[in-house]
């Protein structure tokens, strides 16, 4: 029974057959190493065949998911254990299908009884079956051996390398024998950090060679390991006067009998470094299209191939330094921590490489709909761009599940030193919100601030077929990925352009009169001139602007030199990175445990504050109150672009053990007067098993000799807000009338309102109900009363 085809064992179960029956043996170790979990639990089997195995987990207390790929296997287990309760059959190829039919719960078990000699593609297929475990949980392999099984059925059993193989990785491993067969209980996380190595020196003076990138129709990667135990790439040396396409093709059909013409390899990348001291040249070629099935002619340098899924490729053990290499010139940030290596990457005009499991195309339609749901997506040409673009395909480092999350999640792709994003792909209900308030017509052009890839190939979706985008980045490594990522499976009509996004797009691709356009995908302290200037009269600006702190996606449209608001998104984002970066003004307080955030203007004087905050407390109720489902960020935005002196406090303790009642490590807006401070927080008035039976009361806290009058000021505020800005609908929140005027605009040309100051340009808010007022130098205590009657 060595059969590979699905066919074959059709056959094999319509003719009656079976397999080895369940042993006595293998039930007492099954008892004995995997116990149901108190509470119960869920199990798993991978080739169920007629069902013994899984009637057996079910007799342990497990409810079970039992999936073979043969339809006939199926039939007969459902006929003869009709009687058993507690068990799904299910038709299903766990190494080909989209696993949707499985249960969204964890597994506690999942076992592979005399099945696992058959996985083709044996590292992907566990690697993803150990994703499904809970914690605690584990998988359990049991096999033949191969030195106790005749040659003739070789096939069906593993050999103690392949043991190994399937062992590594996992946290605790136990071996245990049932009556001849090898029962492997493994427990995770599954995960063996991959690492790139080198071969044995050469005698060489100099290495020349190819490497062939070959990915299957869902998007996978072939790899083979070698016998030295290493994951490598089909590939070698060049002979004589070939080229290095036509040496990749020659290496692939030779090491693992696929076939591929060579004007279909593409030389992608170059790749210079040196092994043991020898200069070694290492050709790129991408492979686009190829025919035959995957064999192993060279058993002597390879013990089997595989495809990798690429978001695996971080675990995957120990990979040959130039494929590990090749496999980042094609797929940046795939595998972390690599050697240095020269790249010459190389301007090749190829066809993208089509490829995506069925789990991807049904995951796309469900996050499509989630954001569509949501009223995020309400045109039809970005939902049709929300339902086609292969969003994971531009985020290869994470699984479909990740990269197809549909709430607030975004996919890091870049983190600086500290550990902080500087780039991501950024939750798709945002990306959408966005897009739509671009207000996009067929052919337009478009400049995007911050690349990646996904959200252009948006764009270009939605202003297809004549539209183009030219994006923009700072980070080098950046725009390599996203020119990649484009390369790999986009439409061709996006640009990617290194340099500082705060200057525009390169001269020579502004069309004439501007862009109908632009996106900026970071947090922006200040608006870039250039990119008012690159813009179409009457064109639309979406970006993500700070105001003291906090972030909302402004749509803008431009009339003259003047940006007016549109619309507000609450949002965050990667912080800018170019020209236009702010490092946030910062005082520490009473030895680290307070920090004041000076997010706009200058830092205030602080003088005698710490003794003021070590002094008696002030404390006025507000009166105004909120359960916790209520939104109020419009409250944050409304304070810190209307109250003079405007700061953010952030806590460092415990409130049991500061001065403060802000948690630790979170902040509260905040004003400062002389040698005082007030700050604002809520405190739970009711409490209640929903949260809309909650309640909290905002609150001020003041200290210093002006903190009666700070607080009356700061609470004033929270209640103009209540009575003006707020509305029962968290979505109905009142917005403020917002124009951006170019900085050096004189205040006499300037419409009523708060003026907040940036570098360069003077934001003026109107917000409801509120007269605002031009800047002015900070207040004395015999001005403030009159303010906080303004309000």
């Amino acid at each position: 029974m060595t059969y590979t085809a699905r066919d074959q064992w059709e056959q094999h179960y319509s003719d009656g057959k079976g397999f080895r029956p369940l042993g006595e043996r293998e039930r007492e170790l099954l008892a004995e190493h995997t116990p149901v979990p108190d509470g119960g639990g869920r199990a798993l089997e991978v080739g169920c065949g007629t069902g013994e195995l899984a009637a057996y987990l079910v007799s342990l207390g497990y409810r079970v998911d039992a999936v073979d790929f043969a339809d006939s296997a199926i039939a007969r287990a459902r006929e003869e254990y009709a009687d058993v309760e507690g068990v799904r059959w299910l038709r299903l190829d766990v190494e080909r299908d989209d696993p949707a039919p499985l249960h969204g719960e964890k597994y506690a078990l999942i076992t592979l009884r005399l099945m696992y000699p058959f996985v083709q593609d044996r590292a992907r297929v566990v690697h993803a079956l150990g994703e499904r475990l809970c914690d605690g949980g584990a998988l359990v392999v049991i096999t033949p051996v191969a030195a106790s099984t005749p040659e003739e059925r070789r096939g069906i059993a593993l050999d103690e390398d392949e043991i190994a193989l399937a062992c590594a990785g996992w946290e605790t491993v136990e071996r245990l024998d049932a009556d001849g067969l090898a029962v492997l209980v493994l427990r995770g996380p599954c995960h063996l950090d991959t690492r790139a190595v080198e071969k044995r020196p050469t005698t060489a003076h100099a290495l020349t060679g190819a490497l062939a990138v070959v990915t299957d129709d869902a998007g996978r990667v072939l790899l083979g390991r070698s016998r030295g135990g290493m994951l490598e790439l089909p590939g070698g040396k060049t002979r004589g006067p070939e080229d290095f396409a036509t040496a990749a093709v020659r290496e692939l059909v030779e090491e693992t009998g696929l076939i591929a013409d060579p004007a279909d390899a593409h030389v992608v990348t170059m790749l210079v470094d040196d092994s043991h001291g020898v200069p070694r040249l290492t050709a790129v070629v991408r492979i686009v299209a190829w025919a035959g099935t995957l064999a192993n002619p060279e058993p002597d340098k390879f013990a089997r191939w595989e495809f990798f899924d690429l978001h695996a490729l971080a675990c995957a053990g120990t990979v040959f330094v130039p494929a590990a290499q090749a496999l980042d010139a094609v797929w940046p940030g795939v595998i972390p921590d690599l050697p240095p290596v020269v790249s010459y990457p190389l301007a090749v005009d190829r066809p993208p490489v089509p490829g995506e499991p069925a789990e991807a195309v049904r995951l796309r339609q469900e996050m499509a709909r989630t954001v569509i749901d949501g009223g995020w997506a309400p045109s039809e040409p970005v939902q049709r761009a929300l339902r086609t673009v292969p969003r994971h395909r531009f985020a290869p480092e994470v699984n479909l599940a990740a990269a197809y999350d549909g709430g607030d999640r975004a996919v890091i792709t870049r983190r600086d030193e500290t550990g902080t994003a500087i780039s991501s792909v950024s939750a798709a209900w945002l990306q959408a919100d966005m897009i739509e308030h671009l207000g996009l017509k067929p052919g337009a052009m478009v400049f995007e601030a911050g690349s990646g890839g996904y959200n252009a190939e948006l764009i270009a979706h939605v202003t297809a077929p004549g539209g183009r985008v030219i994006t923009v980045d700072i980070d080098p490594w950046v725009v390599r990925r996203t020119r990649a990522s484009l390369t790999e499976a986009g439409s061709g009509r996006v640009t990617a352009v290194e340099a500082d996004a705060a200057l525009g797009a390169p001269a020579a691709l502004v069309p004439r009169g501007g862009f109908d356009a632009g996106m900026i995908t970071y947090n922006c302290w200040d608006i870039a001139p250039a990119w008012r200037d690159q813009l179409a009269e009457g064109g639309r600006l979406v970006l993500p602007l700070e105001m003291g702190g906090y972030t909302r996606a402004i749509t803008f449209e431009r009339h003259g030199e003047v940006l007016h608001a549109r619309h507000f998104t609450y949002c965050g984002f990667v912080r800018d990175q170019g020209q236009q970066a702010r490092p946030v003004p910062v005082v520490s307080l009473l030895d680290g445990a307070l920090t004041l955030r000076f997010h706009d203007g200058a830092v205030a004087g602080t003088g005698g504050l710490e003794e003021a905050l070590r002094g008696p407390r002030h404390e006025v109720t507000t009166g105004v109150t909120m359960s916790g489902v209520v939104f109020f960020g419009s409250l944050q935005l409304y304070a810190a672009t209307t109250l003079p002196g405007f700061c953010r406090l952030v806590a460092h303790q415990d409130p049991a053990e500061g001065v403060t009642v802000i948690a630790q490590d979170r902040d509260a807006p905040a004003i400062l007067g002389d040698a005082s401070l007030a700050y604002l927080v809520h405190v739970q008035t009711k409490s209640g098993d929903r949260s809309q039976d909650k309640e909290w009361e905002w609150v001020v806290h003041a200290f210093g000799e002006q903190g009666p009058e700070l607080a009356e000021q700061l609470a004033a505020t929270v209640r103009a807000w209540d009575r003006h800005i707020r509305a029962d609908d968290n979505d109905e929140h009142a917005d403020p009338i917002l124009t951006v005027h170019p900085a050096g605009t004189p205040d006499d040309l300037l419409p009523a309102g708060d003026v907040l100051d940036k570098v360069a340009s003077r934001l003026v808010f109107r917000w409801p109900g509120h007269h605002g007022r031009l800047p002015a130098p900070a207040r004395s205590a015999d001005t403030m009363a009159a303010t906080a009657g303004d309000l």
